[in-house]
């Protein structure tokens, strides 16, 4: 490893649900899935070359670490997508809630924004940060 990576991790109630809208609605492909006695305990889905890790949701010492807020943890993420108004369509299409509708930002940016079946906060847009070397 040259250099350090960020991997966002969630933990669903429905892991498998939500297997399904990412890859189905999103376009996550499953890299590696682990289950043990049915449960799925930790899952890795490729998006382009970057990894978003998952499990199921339990009350273990990670899962008190990063607390629940009243019924359920909620995270946020913003993906960089090179087509934000054909992904609208489709994230429109699976039903999820729109939080922020398709629009122009002031710095150039074309973004929206969804909830996931289990109200993780999505934000995705043409903005594509980059590191400089």
């Amino acid at each position: 490893m040259d250099s350090p990576c960020l991997f966002p991790t969630f933990r669903y109630r429905d892991p498998e649900a939500a297997i399904r809208w990412l890859t189905g609605t999103l376009g996550f492909t499953e890299h590696e899935v682990h289950r043990h006695e049915g449960a799925i305990v930790h899952a890795e889905l490729a998006l382009g070359t970057s990894i978003l890790m998952l499990g199921q949701a339990r009350d273990d010492d990670y899962g008190r670490m990063v607390g629940d807020r009243g019924g359920g943890r909620t995270d946020a993420l913003y993906v960089a997508v090179p087509d934000p108004d054909a992904l609208f369509a489709r994230v429109s299409a699976s039903g999820a809630k729109i939080v922020q509708e398709l629009h122009d930002t002031s710095y150039g940016s074309r973004e929206f924004a969804c909830r996931d079946p289990e109200g993780n906060l999505w934000s995705f847009g043409s903005y594509w940060p980059r590191v400089r070397a």
